[in-house]
């Protein structure tokens, strides 16, 4: 197993540093301070740069004016992304993009791709379904009438659905077949309702009462929303890992610097196991991360489908990331509530990704499915 990074995936993480340098935690709006929505919209400033350094459009091809890049090099940029809370739509909308790339209509890649990797259009995805506990695919209806298809239901916790010009949103058929619905924000027959997440960021209740669409707006290729699922499921786990690194730096740079009994706190035993425990929550979030993006990127066989590599790596981020904020909140004493200083704000984003994973023990039964089907040799 070798997990290499190529030199066009090291020059993304590099330009993603380069770009989230500038971008200041301390200044991010803070859940605790603000009632309702901590901002109107997201980080336009942020998103224009990122266009510029061309990180929008990396998974596009090169007709796009993208650089053909994988999901490796996506995990990458995101995990920079994390470690300083950017606040910018960049996993869906680069994730949506994929999508359409590798499974939509000529008509349809035409009028979206260029321009979404341009940053002039924002795309974003409606995975939760309608509790955030069922199938997002379960949630809303698809029939066709004629030329066109009718869409029911509601997707609940859309990311950005107040921003984005197209949502994806999937849909099950009469014959349980899957299908991915490119919904432009205030189509006829839709309604979105305010919601708002964990991190103080506005998501939406994008309810859909008989919405038309036309059948260049529908993509319903075979495993296009599994594997739109599968990358925000790993694009997720980059963040949390990206969080939870930058996370136990602080705890290690305060509990370094923290004195009791005329001693830093780090010498101590207990706080050395404490932080040992998470260090080692992160190395396996990591491995994990980088072979379920693998098997994406790559397609290669192996004794699972990648469905059961990302459900490992979403069991690790999941309760790894709260295990990481929850112990850093513990070695930080009184002072990680302090709202003048960023570890609650990293607390609060943290519980918006668990949240957004789901529980490891729903990952857990799908793993055990999947073993169950595909008896390992």
């Amino acid at each position: 197993m070798d997990f290499t990074f190529t030199e066009e995936q090291q020059a993304a993480a590099e330009a993603a540093r380069g770009v989230f340098a500038g971008v200041a935690p301390d200044a991010v709006p803070s859940p605790a301070l603000t009632p309702g929505a901590v901002a109107d919209t997201y980080d336009q400033a942020l998103w224009a740069t990122l266009a510029d350094a061309d990180l929008l459009s990396l998974l596009l091809d090169a007709r796009y004016g993208g650089a053909g890049l994988d999901a490796i090099a996506l995990c990458l940029v995101l995990r920079e992304s994390a470690r300083v809370l950017a606040r910018v739509p960049l996993l869906e909308s680069s994730a949506a993009a994929a999508a359409v790339q590798a499974y939509g209509c000529e008509e349809a890649k035409a009028d979206l791709l260029a321009r979404a990797g341009r940053g002039e259009m924002v795309l974003t995805v409606a995975a939760h379904g309608r509790t955030g506990h069922d199938p997002a695919e379960q949630a809303v209806t698809a029939r066709q009438d004629g030329g066109t298809w009718v869409l029911d239901g509601v997707q609940t916790a859309v990311p950005w659905a107040h921003d984005a010009d197209v949502t994806l949103v999937p849909a099950h058929t009469g014959t349980g077949r899957t299908v991915l619905a490119l919904v432009p924000r205030g189509h006829e027959g839709t309604v979105l309702a305010e919601q708002f997440s964990t991190s103080g960021e506005r998501l939406g209740e994008l309810r859909l009462e008989s919405a038309r669409l036309a059948a260049r707006d529908v993509i319903d290729a075979d495993g296009a929303w599994e594997w739109l699922r599968d990358l925000l499921a790993t694009g997720t786990c980059a963040l949390a890992l990206g969080l939870g690194e930058r996370v136990l730096r602080m705890t290690g740079e305060y509990t370094g610097k923290r004195e009791q009994f005329g001693f830093p706190i780090a010498t101590f035993q207990a706080v050395a196991v404490q932080a040992a425990d998470r260090y080692i929550d992160l190395r396996a979030m990591e491995a994990t991360l980088w072979q379920a993006a693998w098997r994406i990127s790559s397609g290669a066989p192996g004794p699972l489908p990648a469905a059961g590599d990302v459900a490992v790596a979403k069991i690790w981020a999941a309760e790894g990331v709260r295990r990481v904020v929850q112990t850093a909140q513990h070695l930080h004493g009184g002072f990680g509530a302090d709202v003048d200083y960023p570890l609650h704000r990293y607390h609060a984003w943290a519980k918006h990704l668990e949240l957004s994973l789901g529980p490891a023990s729903a990952h857990e039964e799908t793993l055990g499915d999947l073993l169950a089907t595909h008896p390992l040799a």
